[in-house]
């Protein structure tokens, strides 16, 4: 093989890495104001400090926050309910596995879709209690969509990120489980105290990273929010993108402000990330060396 073919097979890698820079870059530029093509040229941060006077900016701000950290801490107890469920099946190869990884590859606009079918005033279940005589009429069925609750969105969110938050730590539970939870059984202790106090714990490093990862996606994501949420408020990257194809250019810095504040907040999550597998690496190596 020759020599240069890696660095040719790198090209597309680099080109779309250019492309991604310069797209941050110039967004972030233009929420400072600055877009010369429509006679913007001061660099200012008056859009970042009107997003925070703008009582429907905050309104959308606090549900994106909401339905994140929401989504992010059901998924996560239920992801561990299922993990641990799954351990102590013994299901923890075959086609369970293929069904969890299946769930992950399913598009969240498929999700959404499902989630009219079924949740819907119109949808399965409200016929199915309609049928049972559970509710009077499906009108009875309660509002989970397009609510201001956000409840669509939530379970939408729910449905993606269980599986993930399952797939992501069930090999490292089932190893702790198979060694050091078997070990204490042995010595008397119950299935249930040794995962709490033994499989559980050990296994909150990836916990934590899996609940870190679809924090900072559900937070600006665009699709859910959009197809499952109510019209006001609309979740912060829905409103950006509102704003962006307002009819008065001179709205575009809103719109890249907004962007702006969803890119720094996926950061800060981002750096916490690295923040909390750096230190928990850093006492691996401590214990090593001792």
């Amino acid at each position: 093989m020759n020599k240069k073919t890696p660095y040719i097979l790198l090209i597309p890698l680099v080109f779309l890495g250019i492309l991604f820079i310069y797209g941050v870059i110039n967004g972030l530029l233009q929420s400072l104001g600055y877009i010369p093509a429509f006679n913007l040229t001061n660099i200012t941060l008056d859009y970042y400090i009107e997003l925070f006077s703008n009582p429907t900016l905050l309104d959308s701000l606090k549900l994106s926050l909401k339905i994140s950290i929401v989504s992010s801490l059901l998924s996560v107890i239920l992801g561990i309910i299922l993990t641990a469920s799954l351990i102590y099946t013994g299901h923890t190869e075959g086609r369970v596995i293929q069904i969890i990884k299946l769930a992950i590859l399913i598009p969240h606009t498929i999700v959404a879709l499902f989630s009219i079918s079924i949740l819907s005033q119109n949808g399965l279940l409200a016929r199915i209690l309609y049928n049972l005589g559970f509710i009077n009429s499906q009108g009875d069925f309660p509002l989970l969509l397009y609510t201001k609750h956000s409840f669509g969105i939530i379970l939408g969110f729910i449905w993606k990120q269980v599986p993930f938050v399952a797939y992501f730590s069930l090999s490292l539970m089932s190893n702790i489980n198979k060694t050091l939870g078997e070990a204490s059984e042995n010595l008397g202790a119950s299935k249930l105290k040794s995962f709490f106090y033994i499989t559980l714990p050990l296994s909150m490093p990836a916990i934590r990273k899996s609940f870190l990862i679809i924090l900072t996606f559900s937070f600006g994501a665009y699709d859910l929010p959009f197809l499952l949420g109510a019209t006001i408020p609309n979740a912060l990257p829905v409103q950006s993108y509102i704003e962006f194809l307002h009819p008065d250019l001179l709205h575009r810095p809103y719109a890249m402000a907004m962007n702006g504040l969803i890119l720094l907040i996926s950061w800060t999550m981002a750096g916490i990330y690295y923040l909390v597998t750096k230190k928990k690496k850093d006492k691996g190596d401590a214990h090593e060396r001792y």
